[in-house]
């Protein structure tokens, strides 16, 4: 008797090109273990369908690319960002812009100069980089938070660059 842990590495059986995973699907698949025991008699153990996180496929993404290692209160500064259209047709052209919360007054980190920036179109799966030039007005850890864009063909509003952390200093 005793206990045995074992670590194993998984890799997809040989026979997984005739199955397909439907675009958009969240389901993983099964997990089935295989086994003999000291005298050869097989065992068996399989899951029901495995779910992964849902599968969201947004038509625009738009990233942080870069933003200075020293940000300084009151001063200017540039963020760069990519606009990246993961369709297969041609989007835009854009606003970018920051959001109007009504929550929050004051953003600690706006937009410096024009408030809104305008995108050419972005062909199918290109891509487009752009920087916006921002203020900081808060000191401490601060969110460059609700830069969006605005499909001015389509007029579609995208809420795109997840919040992002920045450090601000005197």
């Amino acid at each position: 008797g005793g206990i045995h842990n074992y670590l194993y590495k998984l890799n997809p059986s040989a026979d997984v090109s005739g199955q397909t995973k439907f675009q958009g699907s969240n389901i993983l698949g099964k997990f089935q273990i295989t086994w003999r025991t000291n005298l050869g008699e097989p065992g068996r153990l399989q899951t029901q369908q495995i779910l992964g996180a849902p599968v969201s496929r947004k038509e625009i993404n738009m990233r942080v690319v870069e933003v200075p290692a020293v940000i300084h209160l009151n001063r200017p500064f540039r963020a760069y960002l990519n606009l990246t259209n993961q369709t297969d047709r041609q989007l835009g052209p854009f606003e970018v812009s920051l959001s109007q919360d009504e929550t929050q007054l004051e953003k600690p980190v706006g937009i410096n100069g024009l408030q809104t920036l305008m995108l050419p179109r972005i062909e199918a799966f290109g891509s487009n980089d752009f920087q916006l030039n921002l203020i900081a007005s808060k000191l401490g850890v601060q969110k460059i938070a609700g830069i969006t864009a605005l499909d001015t063909r389509e007029k579609k509003t995208y809420e795109l660059v997840p919040d992002m952390e920045i450090f601000v200093e005197t």
